[in-house]
């Protein structure tokens, strides 16, 4: 008798032998709960920071920069909603409830048509449906906040597969500015500066062969006032539907989307007259058709895109730079995979048309793979992207918390100096980029995979709050435009390498990454290095599970990161407010203090790193009710990581210290 070998079928190497899969990471709650639950809670935010190519600014900032691009050339999905700001300020947390999330899908670059308006990345986040059947929930409680969650039926299907309505619904909120009085007194007595609120809900709809509708809100809110420096507040609010059509008999699948969204954000700063404010508001909606045809398949759809922008600032000489704009975007696209034997195509086509700007920006992409070996595969990507909105921050912000929007503006320079002395005549208002990647999966055993990837992103063009602005653009026609528009032209690029290596054992998970980058930036006037530039970039990840029936869990994760640039101080001086002009009181007045800066962001800092660990355990209380208790720490050898250094002052700020945490959490 001949004995068969074991075959063993994955569905992800399936996946990865049919599927392009450039430079895109599924995240699933499974995988974030793997994590340190840093202060008692696992957070999506949490992991997007271990994942190659991604830079966070630290413990408290919540900005996220993928390959070279600031948080504002980023697209958030939530259900196909636009999330204009999705993480909180402590830099921790995401307003998304892990447990109501499906799956996410993290395109670090290379994206293809059916995704728009981003030059450098795409995230787009699922929800569960609701328990069509059967109530359920689940409660949790940290010394960072608290948490509550239920799903259950409104209208129970009568049979298997059958038409019905269920609901989700989700509520989270953080009360670390009272909580840390008590638990973290020794790093401030007053308690930690950061409090949020984040509210979601949905109901689903269920038809016979498949098709749903579901409808949907949310509310986020959040709020942190750091003493003596700045007071922010911002909030987020919104509407939407989406849908999917399985026609019976047919071979196309039709989808859409529709949503509406305000958000609004205020920062006060210590020693500044004026207050900065941004808000957008607005819609987005889609229809999408695919075509399914064997092993390959064909996918088209429109995009719609709505929305209106409102925005102050002041910057570091007084001058205050105002725009309130509406502008509408539309969008088709044609994407069509083919497999041809062992190679796959996936090209695109997208055409972008800024109603504001009179501007169409065809946008052709590519991506390719090729199956060498059954685990070896080569890959590669590129693709032309294009984006309106532009971000209101400064790159010599004390505190870089303000996440303000406004659409491109039409009044910009018309002409830019390049590095080699030439000039660049400007034709359009668009940010712009292209994306070059080339890569490789290799399968070393069935439990060990290292993928790595190269990139190189060109910012053709990219506009920026002008922080050199020191004249009024009416009155002064003689000054040089770098010196009196509101907004500039910025070229640069971003290039580097990502490796991933992943070892998965039923109860061992290990997970490293290591990253090395570069990003460059010309205003015009000079080169320097943006604020989140990080040259290498190594985090690893641990998880495992013991016992008798594995209901202990241990995570790890170590993070290290090489110095971010900053601007250094050469000196101070008196500076007076001359928006009186002539009526300016030189004689009787008392300046403020002017500072004085060396080369833009020409410094570094110091490396950071920090290692945290978790410690779970579940108990069985019956059939449908599990209690898990977690034990952790953040920065568990408090590690002195510089948040930021007070120029005035002369006072370094660090991120957070060591910091315990514990949680419990019921399930039913």
């Amino acid at each position: 008798v001949e004995e068969l070998g074991v075959v063993e079928i994955s569905a992800e190497k399936i996946e990865a032998q049919s599927e392009v899969k450039m430079s895109v990471q599924k995240i699933t709650p499974k995988e974030i709960e793997k994590l340190p639950s840093i202060g008692g809670e696992a957070d999506i935010a949490q992991y997007m920071q271990v994942l190659p190519g991604v830079i966070f600014t630290g413990d408290q900032g919540g900005q996220l920069y993928i390959r070279g691009g600031s948080p504002v050339q980023n697209k958030v999905l939530l259900d196909g909603m636009i999330v204009y700001n999705p993480f909180h300020s402590i830099g921790l947390f995401s307003v998304f409830d892990t447990d109501i999330i499906r799956n996410a899908d993290v395109y670090t670059g290379g994206f293809g048509a059916n995704y728009g308006g981003r030059i450098s990345s795409i995230m787009d986040i699922t929800t569960i449906d609701g328990n069509h059947n059967e109530f359920h929930g689940n409660a949790s409680l940290t010394t960072f906040g608290a948490k509550f969650n239920i799903e259950g039926p409104i209208v129970k299907p009568k049979t298997i597969g059958g038409s019905g309505i269920s609901y989700i619904a989700s509520a989270k909120h953080s009360y670390l500015n009272q909580s840390s009085k008590l638990v973290y007194s020794y790093i401030d007595e007053e308690g930690l500066p950061f409090q949020y609120t984040d509210l979601y809900g949905k109901i689903t709809f269920n038809g016979e062969n498949g098709s749903k509708a579901n409808i949907f809100g949310l509310y986020f809110d959040d709020r942190v006032k750091y003493k003596a420096i700045s007071d922010l507040n911002w909030n987020n609010a919104g509407v939407g539907g989406n849908f999917i059509l399985i026609p019976g008999g047919s071979p196309v699948l039709i989808d859409g989307n529709f949503a509406y969204s305000a958000y609004n954000i205020n920062l006060l700063e210590n020693g500044v007259n004026a207050d900065r404010r941004s808000s957008i508001n607005g819609f987005n909606g889609g229809l999408n058709f695919t075509y399914f045809l064997g092993e390959d398949d064909v996918k088209y759809g429109l995009e719609v895109i709505g929305f209106s922008t409102d925005y102050k600032f002041t910057n570091e000489v007084n001058r205050v730079i105002e725009q309130q704009q509406s502008t509408t975007e539309l969008a088709f696209y044609i994407r069509y995979k083919k497999k041809l034997g062992k190679l796959i195509l996936d090209p695109s086509m997208r055409l972008h048309y800024y109603a504001s700007l009179s501007t169409l920006s065809p946008e052709p992409r590519l991506g390719i793979k090729m199956n060498v070996t059954d685990n070896i595969r080569l890959k590669g990507a590129a693709g032309v992207y294009s984006q309106n909105l532009i971000a209101a921050n400064s790159d010599r912000d004390v505190v870089n918390l303000f996440n303000g929007y406004l659409a491109g503006p039409d009044n910009l320079q018309e002409q830019l100096n390049l590095e080699d002395g030439s000039q660049r005549d400007i034709t359009h208002a668009l940010q712009k980029a292209n994306h070059f990647i080339l890569g490789t999966e290799i399968d070393i055993t069935r439990k060990i995979n290292l993928n790595v990837e190269g990139y190189y992103k060109v910012f053709t063009q990219v506009t920026n709050v002008n922080r050199n602005k020191i004249f009024d653009e009416d009155g002064n026609d003689d000054q040089p435009d770098e010196l009196k528009k509101d907004f500039i032209i910025e070229t640069g690029d971003a290039f580097g390498v990502d490796l991933v290596l992943k070892y998965d054992l039923k109860n061992i998970n290990l997970y490293a990454v290591y990253s090395i980058g570069k990003v460059n930036r010309w205003d015009g006037i000079q080169a320097y290095s943006p604020v989140f530039d990080r040259r290498h970039n190594v985090n690893f990840v641990g998880s495992y599970e013991f016992g008798k029936t594995r209901l202990w869990e241990f995570n790890a994760r170590w993070n290290m990161g090489s110095g971010f640039p900053f601007t250094q101080t050469l000196g101070f001086y008196e500076q007076y407010d001359f928006s009186n002009g002539t009526g300016t009181n030189l004689i009787n007045s008392n300046g403020g203090i002017g500072i004085i800066y060396d080369d833009l962001n020409g410094g570094r800092l110091p490396y950071y790193h920090r290692l945290d660990l978790t410690l779970k355990r579940e108990f069985v209380l019956s059939l449908n009710s599990i209690l898990e208790a977690n034990v952790g720490v953040t920065n568990a050898y408090n590690r002195a990581n510089i948040f930021y250094f007070d120029r005035v002052n002369f006072e370094r700020v660090n991120q957070l210290p060591l910091m315990p945490s514990a949680g419990v959490k019921i399930s039913f």
